[in-house]
């Protein structure tokens, strides 16, 4: 038998500035939790309830109590005919710009001139901060893109970071090459990953650490290294080959430190004719004017 409280109890319970009389607000909470309990075990529509939406809706519901307020005005009351409210939205994928290539940031740029992070077949950003490296890439695939570090100019061996949409999804994958194939790796150093699939183009920003510390697998960003531009289409969320035979590459070793804004023009924008062509041409056309000796 339970025994009721006597005068010393309920003084002490109004030594802590309470009464017996918030007793069954105070479980209250407990039913709502089991009510939820209920509901997400049922099979039917029921609201949905979790240990952290209890707990925050316990404290709020002994908070108007005392204040005298409405519990339903301020928090969500489960209720049959409706679910719990939305969660807020995700923020979206910020714009990479490029009016700001060359003097915030490096990038390089493949595809028409004067091309823009929307436009370009392929482009790259970079730009440090603190001790990360900060890189955006975009280019017209719905498989992957993906930047390489090389020491030689040559796949085989090199540092790659890939940004794969698959699903729905974009996430950063770390590969290292062997031969024209690549394999993923264990470790992967990219943070603050986000990315975006839209009109075709699949878009994505990523941070690095500068330093390999230690890392056999990935190149120390504090040096120079050739810059190896790829792209193409994924199966199933695996990388398969490029979408071009010879993909661009820098034929300089890059700093990080320096930032610059190259523009390498696709085949579409080349010369039709270069440099050596243009001698062989004039040679040959003095070679038959003047005849032979």
């Amino acid at each position: 038998m339970i025994a009721s409280p006597d005068a010393s109890d309920l003084g002490l319970v109004r030594h802590h500035g309470l009464s017996w009389a918030l007793l069954p607000l105070l479980l209250c909470p407990a039913v709502w939790f089991l009510s939820g309990a209920v509901a997400d075990s049922s099979d039917g529509e029921g609201a949905r309830w979790d240990s952290h939406a209890s707990a925050s809706f316990s404290r709020g519901l002994y908070r108007s109590q005392l204040l005298g307020e409405d519990p339903c005005v301020t928090l969500p009351c489960l209720s049959p005919d409706g679910p719990l409210p939305s969660p807020p939205p995700v923020d979206p994928f910020v714009p990479i710009r490029s009016d700001d290539c060359g003097s915030d940031k490096g990038c390089f740029r493949y595809g028409a001139p004067d091309c823009t992070a929307d436009t370009c077949e392929y482009f790259l950003s970079y730009r440090r901060l603190s001790d990360d490296v900060e890189f955006e890439l975009s280019a017209e695939t719905d498989g992957w893109v993906a930047i390489g570090f090389s020491s030689d100019r040559k796949m085989g061996g090199d540092d790659v970071m890939a940004c794969v949409y698959h699903a729905g999804n974009v996430r950063v994958q770390h590969y290292q090459t062997v031969g024209q194939w690549v394999r993923e790796l264990r470790q992967n150093p990219a943070r603050d990953e986000e990315g975006i699939f839209a009109d075709g183009r699949l878009t994505c920003r990523f941070r690095r650490p500068l330093s390999a510390r230690r890392q056999e697998d990935m190149v120390d960003l504090h040096l120079g290294w050739y810059f190896l531009f790829a792209w193409g289409p994924a199966s199933h969320g695996m990388v398969t080959r490029h979408d071009i035979d010879s993909p661009p590459m820098t034929d300089f070793l890059v700093s990080i430190f320096r930032y610059v804004d190259v523009h390498i023009p696709s085949p579409d924008y080349q010369s039709d004719a270069s440099p050596g062509c243009l001698l062989l041409i004039v040679a040959f056309a003095f070679y038959t004017l003047m005849g032979r000796p």
